[in-house]
């Protein structure tokens, strides 16, 4: 069988169809495109998701005084307590050998004021070591100590878009601010942390020391959160069920359920995958459709193309051309037509992921082996759609196809 003759008879063929043949190729090549473009945006959006929850730190364990269920990648509250004391946070730090360190945290929506400029932000009440367990580092001024925790001091530290809220394009290191009726001094500002696992902009946050907060600013004396760090080369679920084992002693639970939770960072990160990666399936089983009627239209095709050449087929067949070499050249034709459609899809999709990033509708990352394997199983199609039109044309008797 000479394979370079029967390649440029089929292209020959196909291209003396151009509009039936371009018909035939949408379907694989939209959804070769779709297919790694959807790939392309889920795997970026798990990526920066990941990236921002590692921020937080992965060896960060929080505890919050409510209890909460991890669904769809996000903790959602059931229902609150009042439960958790800052005496829980020094027997944390002094009870459970894999925590390095623990710090107590209170949040609150509050108004800003400076200088006639009103801002709704969050007020952060976190104490001193938060501030390393969280990863928060000052960009510009520092940070408050233990020393201006222990004495209430009116200080505060501001997150990036809190300080643009309020100061603009400046620092704001060293203004008077007031929060709720409190005079503050702005003594530092963070580095930007970005969004978190929920969606929330962690940078729109203003700190204060918690003793401040608690007696200051919000008058209670129980926590929201207890930020705390397992010891390097800890398990995290030991660290857990330490920390959960000295709160239900603490809290004299006895066999009661928990009035706190207890998460930590990998598990969301596990379970944002997860959910990622089902979302991102579903979408891309979505868009394997139109792959799939891709492969419905070579078969139509093909079928078409065997009873226009009835004829050809016959006088090849007389010509001495055996049934294998005419079996063998349409199924070529199948796979010329899958296969132009695949890399068609290919090139598609790598531009729809530049134009994506460059337009800034979301992170991508290019997903080449998953590329590569739609562009394999493109060819595998075209060669299982074409295999019946070839089988019908090579049984094709040369007196009735002549005939005909």
């Amino acid at each position: 069988m000479n394979w370079l003759a029967n390649s440029a008879l089929s292209v020959e063929v196909l291209a003396g169809h151009r509009l039936r043949t371009a018909l035939s190729l949408s379907g694989i090549v939209i959804g070769v495109a779709s297919v790694i473009i959807m790939i392309a945006v889920g795997m970026g959006a798990e990526r920066k998701v990941i990236e921002r929850i590692e921020a937080m730190g992965t060896n960060l364990i929080v505890v919050t005084n409510d209890q909460t269920r991890k669904s769809g990648g996000t903790v959602r509250r059931i229902q609150a307590a009042k439960t958790l004391k800052q005496s829980d946070v020094s027997a944390i730090a002094a009870r459970c050998p894999s925590v390095s360190k623990a710090a107590g945290s209170i949040r609150r929506s509050i108004i800003l004021r400076y200088k006639g400029n009103t801002v709704k932000t969050t007020l952060v009440g976190l104490a001193p070591d938060g501030f390393s367990i969280c990863r928060l580092v000052p960009e510009a001024g520092r940070l408050y100590g233990a020393a201006e925790e222990r004495s209430r001091r009116r200080v505060a530290v501001f997150a990036p878009t809190a300080a643009g809220n309020t100061f603009g394009g400046a620092t704001g290191v060293g203004e008077a601010v007031r929060l709720g009726r409190q005079p503050f001094r702005s003594i530092g500002r963070t580095a930007p942390k970005g969004a978190d696992f929920n969606g929330t902009d962690m940078d729109d946050r203003v700190f204060v020391p918690l003793a401040t907060a608690m007696r200051r600013l919000v008058n209670v004396d129980y926590l929201d959160t207890i930020f705390a760090q397992a010891a390097d080369g800890v398990p995290l679920h030991v660290a857990e069920e330490e920390i959960k084992t000295v709160l239900r002693q603490r809290h004299r639970l006895g066999n009661r359920a928990d009035d706190f939770s207890v998460y930590n960072q990998l598990d969301l990160i596990r379970l944002h995958k997860e959910t990622a990666r089902s979302l991102t399936l579903l979408i891309v089983t979505v868009a394997a459709l139109s792959w799939v009627v891709g492969g419905v239209g070579i078969l139509a095709v093909m079928l078409m193309a065997v009873r226009e050449r009835r004829s050809e087929i016959g006088l090849r067949r007389a010509l001495g051309a055996k049934a294998g070499d005419v079996l063998w050249q349409f199924v070529f034709e199948a796979v010329i037509l899958a296969l132009a459609g695949a890399v068609s899809g290919f090139i598609l999709g790598l531009v729809g992921i530049w134009i994506t990033h460059a337009a800034g509708w979301g992170p991508t990352l290019i997903p080449w082996p998953a590329a590569f394997l739609a562009v394999g199983a493109s060819i595998f199609l075209g060669f299982a759609c074409g295999v019946y039109p070839a089988i019908k044309a090579s049984r094709l008797s040369p007196v009735v196809a002549l005939k005909l």
